[in-house]
């Protein structure tokens, strides 16, 4: 199990959408870069200034997610975090599953409610996540998944309405562009929505290890009409580098391309289906 970090930041933004508390170009004041949540305080690495929430999401700004969590009730962030499957097993029935540990809401305290908005307090398995990530995939959409191929398809649950779902998805677009922080994992030819995670590695009784993370990049391909989720989570990356999208995004990219090719995914980017064109126009 992992704590999955700013790879739960979409749901936050999910939940905020739902409740038409935001839009994606809702503005959001993150100066000076700090915020006190009771006697703590909720910190992003720079001074993001004046963002919107698609740009909360592009750079994953901790105190962006807070502030929209903090307009909602505790009940209403954990209802969606319950919905798409965090804490209970995914049903595949693998020997020794985790459920990973997600406390109910009457015990969060404030500043735990901050946490479990930028992926603190919580923790899941790389699985859990995918299955929440499809959710943003299905548009909205919960599906039984397994480990074996099913004679039809199931109908799924409808978790997220389609327009809040394809909302999230375009938004985590941007995290797989210059202004993100997933720049590594690009596919040439294919549109990709992601985003990165980059959580300490917890030493125990509530402390983590100093110099140990875990390192996530949680995403789907072609955005636009996803065909597949990949999650990839890199345990106590070395080499110096422990970001997500440095470590993990790399590896989504290779991993994601060659899924695509294998089954034979026909590429979204708008400049290549222009150079297919060409191509099969040629004598």
């Amino acid at each position: 199990v992992m704590e999955p970090g700013s790879t739960i930041k979409p749901f936050v933004v999910a939940a905020a959408l739902e409740q038409g508390l935001v839009t994606p170009t809702t503005p959001i004041d993150t100066s000076p870069g700090t915020l006190a949540v009771g006697s703590n305080t909720v910190k992003d690495i720079h001074n993001y200034g004046r963002l919107d929430t698609t740009s909360v999401i592009t750079k994953s700004s901790n105190i962006g997610v807070v502030k929209m969590a903090l307009r909602m009730k505790k009940e209403t962030l954990w209802n969606l975090y319950d919905r798409v499957g965090f804490g209970k097993p995914t049903g595949v029935q693998f020997p020794g599953e985790e459920t990973g540990r997600f406390r109910h809401f009457k015990r969060w305290s404030d500043f735990e409610y901050a946490t479990q908005a930028f992926g603190y307090g919580l923790s899941v398995t790389s699985l859990q996540l995918a299955r929440a990530y499809s959710v943003l995939a299905a548009d909205g959409l919960l599906k039984p998944i397994s480990l074996l191929k099913v004679a039809q398809a199931p109908a799924g649950e409808q978790v997220l309405s389609a327009k809040t779902a394809r909302e999230v998805r375009a938004m985590m677009e941007t995290v797989v562009s210059p202004k993100g922080t997933a720049k590594q994992a690009v596919i040439e030819g294919y549109s990709v929505a992601g985003k990165t995670g980059t959580a300490k590695k917890s030493a125990g009784r509530g402390g983590y290890a100093a110099g140990r993370y875990q390192a996530v990049f949680a995403g789907m391909a072609p955005a636009k009409d996803p065909r597949f989720v990949l999650v990839v989570m890199v345990d106590e990356p070395g080499a110096g580098k422990y970001y997500g999208g440095l470590v993990a995004a790399p590896a989504f990219a290779r991993i994601m391309q060659g899924a695509l090719r294998l089954f034979n995914v026909p590429p979204d980017h708008p400049e290549v289906k222009m150079l297919m064109a060409s191509a099969d126009a040629t004598p």
